[in-house]
C-alpha cells in the first residue's frame, strides 16, 4: 500500500517561498513509469495541477505557474518537494501530493489518473 504524507509550514508570508515535502512509503519514487504530482485546491475552487516529477527525475509544470514553481526529489529519502516563490494570498489552498498511474502521457494529468493521494495540508498566505 502506497502512502503519501505532505509536510511543511501552514503559514507563509506574502512574497516568500512556500516549501512543501511529500514523503512516500510503500513504493519508490524511481519506479517506472510513475510520476508524482503536486495539486492544490483554493477555498471554494476546483483542483489545480501544479506540476510533477517523473520516475527518471524529469519535471513538468503547469504553464500558468511555471515561472514560480520548482519540483525536486531526494531519492535517498523517497521524498519529492515543491517550492512556490513570490506567494500571494491567492496561493492559499490545500496542497496535495499524489501518484500518477500512467506516467505523464499528456499534460495536465486528470485527477482520476492519480491513484494515491496524501491527506492534504492547508497553507495560508498572510502577513
Amino acid at each position: 500500500q502506497v502512502q503519501l504524507q505532505e509536510s511543511g509550514p501552514g503559514l507563509v508570508k506574502p512574497s516568500q517561498t512556500l516549501s512543501l515535502t511529500c514523503t512516500v512509503s510503500g513504493g519508490s519514487i524511481t519506479t517506472s513509469y510513475y510520476a508524482w504530482s503536486w495539486i492544490r485546491q483554493p477555498p471554494g475552487k476546483g483542483l489545480e495541477w501544479m506540476g510533477a516529477i517523473v520516475y527518471d527525475g524529469s519535471a513538468y509544470y503547469n504553464p500558468s505557474l511555471k515561472s514560480r514553481t520548482s519540483i525536486s526529489r531526494d531519492t535517498s529519502k523517497n521524498q519529492f518537494s515543491l517550492q512556490l516563490s513570490s506567494v500571494t494570498p491567492e496561493d492559499t489552498a490545500v496542497y496535495y501530493c499524489a501518484r500518477v498511474i500512467n506516467g505523464l502521457g499528456h499534460l495536465p494529468p486528470r485527477a482520476d489518473e492519480h491513484d494515491y493521494w496524501g491527506q492534504g495540508t492547508q497553507v495560508t498566505v498572510s502577513s
